[in-house]
């Protein structure tokens, strides 16, 4: 994992943390931003992300905060009124279907969700 607040300056997601590109935040604290996906893919489509700069979920090796960031995307889902259920969603790396990469939790809900997911 990354020190503690580290960013990268050509990330997206870093760029949002430092309020360098507008974003529609639903929620923020200290470690983590939350705001709603630019290409929604529910009706409820939110990224809990956290604020320093980890690559993916395979390169988070601090079990606390990434436990925090679990229930961080849950406690956005209760805010969201997500009560009849909600998906969260991991992708890790290009094979996985990251396509920002820097770690980050879909909050996907409002809907019925299949499976298999695709």
């Amino acid at each position: 994992m990354s020190p503690r607040g580290t960013t990268d300056p050509s990330c997206l997601f870093c760029k949002i943390i430092k309020k360098e590109i507008n974003a529609n935040i639903v929620d923020e604290g200290d470690d983590f931003v939350a705001f709603r996906d630019i290409n929604p893919q529910a009706p409820t489509h939110v990224l809990v992300i956290p604020k320093e700069h980890i690559r993916n979920i395979a390169e988070a090796d601090d079990a606390n905060h990434l436990g925090s960031l679990f229930r961080t995307a849950c406690t956005v889902a209760q805010r969201e009124k997500l009560n009849g259920g909600f998906r969260l969603v991991v992708n890790n790396g290009d094979d996985g279907g990251q396509t920002v990469h820097h770690l980050h939790i879909h909050i996907l809900g409002g809907r019925s969700m299949t499976w298999p997911p695709g």
